[in-house]
């Protein structure tokens, strides 16, 4: 088995001279991480696993190169390189990714760009990378897809690759509708209907995996149950997996002799005075401007502290070009000089401004020389600093002051948690780190370091890819209740060799698809016609099971020469008879229920009741998905409660509440028709838990088919109707 590592960028950057190709390693925390995860492969005893890294190599390359190119990546890196035309890489890159989904996902929308060009370049880099991994893909492989420059890629995938596993990571935020939905229409599903193209999405916060499985309830009208999506034709789940690092690396480089002597130099210059580091690259998400200011207050509130410490502030450059980080760099210089020029005198400069880019270990010597790591983001998918500086604390001395808004705060609660959007929160935040005693601080760091050592980078690897193949492993047991090739035609064998047959079957959901009204669902010609024609099969009878009320099944299916069974058993009609009660029932407590019904029509908009003879229903399907989802479990509290003392039963199908009398389901039904005479081949079709009597009511001989994508106590699934009315079809020719 390979894992097919696919993100935007490669480990490595391609650069092309006098027609010769030579590479450079690139930087950033998914590159590091994932490295680390693959390395970590590489040295295991009891695993082979290979790998392919997939990705865009950082520059448009000649075509003609373009082999050599492929052959050299594959042999030095295990990369497969995407090459990708300049103008597309632009719009794609610097036009959708950074200008719409990073402001907008990290909510920004002052700062998104809604632009048609940049979204059809977005979609076709996303179709390159598909075709790009059709190419290479070998059956057994896993994919696993990372972030947001290739959110439609999992449906690409999963359409041309339906049995290879994809995996998805987002390494952002996944925003809140309310934010989410000022995406246009049209992008925001291409975008979900993309994402769930993936059999398993990560993301690294409960909070991000929340708000994802809410849109996809809102958008789609998928609904969940502990993460686990059924969508009409497949189960695929969501789940958080926060990220961490490679703890031993940055513990164990703080003690390099070289970053010791880093260390004493920094000290030495900065003899006397307490130290706080703020490290991060220019991007408006940060908050830098925001820390500055907090930071200034401090001072101000502060005078003690007047000469007696100083901020290191070190900006990594960062997607230079893009009006808004132009305009960022610039005002961040102007208030650099402010403070600096407010509060410094000839020997102390209150902030000492680095704009560059810091290798390791110069890194881990400012993370162990500084007594604060000030990481304040305005809103951050992780923050992998935060865990990089704790992991570097040898000694255990430092404190880190943490935004709430980075994915880190929800591991890293014994720092210093503020909201970034306060300055005074912040130089009140500034004033306790800098004067906690020793003995708090290694406390804290002692708890964080063991956290951070446990669940590090490879483990969040491991459980990651651990979790797409147990579902794959579910997948392909729940594969074997579909029917296959072989099974239809010894099905298809046995129908033709019975000389007595029954088939029971469903309305709603197995004949036709749902509608938003139920009047809207009546029977289209086809399904007419296959009707009649299976009911007029020599030694054949047809039973609709349906929840319908019977007036509705005699005016669509009067004509076709099936039996019929209404209102989930009350009413039964064999054919060329008239229709009958299975047993004696009153409907007294109608009165009582209906207004109930009624009430919570009322509160749901656009959710209505139906009154059939000896039931009740109340459909919420036209309503908003998860304002209904809300108030039927509100509905089936109050129904349980008040219909203690009452002979009904009380059953929730797909989008409506119904209540009857007890003692009647559709197995009870089926056993009136089986028992009056004997059938040598009896088949069922059913998509609702309602049909779970019907399916538990058959002999073990019976051939029992749930419609839909979820566990059953049919014998088999068929996906959705259309599949029934194919193998229907496939019966009586």
């Amino acid at each position: 088995m390979r894992l097919l590592i696919v993100s935007n960028r490669l480990p490595f950057s391609v650069e092309e001279n006098e027609g010769k190709i030579s590479f450079k390693e690139s930087t950033g925390g998914l590159v590091t991480g994932i490295s680390a995860y693959l390395d970590s492969l590489k040295n295991a005893s009891f695993t082979k696993q290979e790998h392919v890294w997939i990705g865009w190599p950082g520059n448009e390359i000649n075509p003609k190169l373009e082999n050599d190119l492929k052959k050299k990546a594959l042999a030095d890196f295990n990369a497969y390189p995407v090459n990708i035309d300049e103008k597309s890489m632009d719009c794609f890159y610097n036009g959708f990714c950074n200008k719409t989904i990073w402001p907008l996902f990290h909510c920004f929308p002052v700062y998104t760009a809604y632009n048609e060009t940049f979204w059809n370049y977005y979609k076709k880099v996303n179709e390159h990378f598909c075709e790009a991994i059709v190419k290479i893909v070998k059956p057994g492989d896993l994919i696993w897809v990372h972030d947001y420059h290739l959110m439609l890629l999992p449906k690409l995938l999963k359409e041309k690759l339906p049995d290879t596993p994809i995996g998805f990571f987002l390494h952002i935020p996944f925003p809140p509708i309310e934010i989410f939905r000022l995406l246009p229409k049209k992008w925001r599903v291409e975008i979900l209907e993309g994402l769930i193209g993936a059999d398993l999405l990560g993301f690294h916060t409960h909070d991000y995996t929340q708000n994802f499985l809410k849109c996809t309830l809102r958008l789609l009208g998928f609904d969940h149950n502990m993460g686990n999506i059924t969508t009409e034709n497949r189960i695929l789940k969501a789940d958080t997996f926060p990220m961490g690092i490679h703890f031993q690396k940055y513990h164990d480089t703080a003690s390099l002799p070289e970053v010791q002597e880093e260390k004493e130099k920094l000290r030495s210059t900065l003899t006397g005075l307490k130290t706080i580091l703020s490290v991060d690259r220019l991007d408006y998400t940060k908050g830098i401007l925001n820390r500055l200011e907090g930071y200034q207050l401090f001072l101000q509130n502060n005078p003690q502290w007047q000469k007696k410490v100083v901020m290191i502030l070190v900006v990594v450059p960062s997607r230079i070009g893009i009006d808004n980080y132009q305009k960022m760099k610039a005002a961040l210089d102007a208030y650099v000089g402010k403070i600096n020029g407010r509060f410094g005198s000839l020997d102390w400069t209150p902030i000492h401004y680095q704009y560059k880019y810091l290798p390791l270990k110069p890194l881990v010597a400012l993370y162990t020389t500084c007594d604060v790591a000030m990481i304040t983001p305005l809103r951050d998918g992780m923050n992998l600093v935060s865990k990089e500086y704790i992991a570097s604390l040898t000694d255990k001395t430092g404190v880190l002051i943490l935004s709430e808004m980075a994915g880190a705060a929800k591991e890293l609660g014994e720092a210093i948690v503020i909201n970034p959007n306060h300055k005074e929160e912040i130089a009140e935040a500034l004033k306790e780190a800098l004067e906690m005693p020793e003995e708090e601080q290694k406390r804290r760091n002692t708890i964080m370091q063991k956290r951070l050592q446990e669940y590090d980078v490879i483990r969040w690897a491991n459980d990651f890819t651990q979790e797409l193949t147990d579902i794959n492993e579910f997948k392909q047991k729940f594969n074997a209740r579909l029917l296959n090739s072989s099974d239809k035609k010894q099905l298809i064998k046995s129908f033709k060799d019975a000389d007595s047959r029954i088939i029971f079957m469903d309305y709603d959901g197995t004949l036709v698809p749902f509608a938003g009204l139920p009047e809207n669902a009546y029977p289209d010609e086809e399904i007419l016609q296959l009707l009649k024609s299976f009911s007029q099969y020599p030694g054949t009878k047809i039973v609709i099971v349906s929840g319908r009320d019977k007036q509705t099944l005699q005016n669509w299916l009067g004509n076709t020469s099936v039996d019929m069974v209404s209102e989930h058993g009350v009413w039964i009609k064999d054919s060329g008879s008239d229709w009958q009660l299975l047993k004696p029932l009153t409907s007294d407590w109608k009165l009582k229920i209906t207004p109930i019904l009624k009430t919570y029509s009322d509160r749901l908009p656009r959710s209505f009741v139906e009154e059939k003879e000896f039931s009740v229903v109340w459909h919420y399907r036209r309503s908003d998905p998860e304002l209904a989802s809300i108030r039927a479990k509100e509905l089936m509290d109050d129904l349980i409660s008040f219909t203690a003392n009452i002979d009904v039963q009380i059953l929730q199908g797909n989008k409506v509440i119904e209540i009857r009398n007890s003692g009647i389901n559709k197995g009870i039904a089926a056993n009136y028709f089986l028992s009056k005479n004997k059938y040598d081949f009896i088949m069922a079709f059913g998509d609702d838990w309602t049909d779970e009597d019907l399916f538990k009511s058959l002999p073990d001989n019976a051939h029992s088919f749930k419609v839909g994508i979820s566990p059953s106590h049919a014998k088999y699934n068929l996906k959705n109707y259309k599949e029934v009315r194919t193998l229907i079809e496939g019966l009586i020719k």
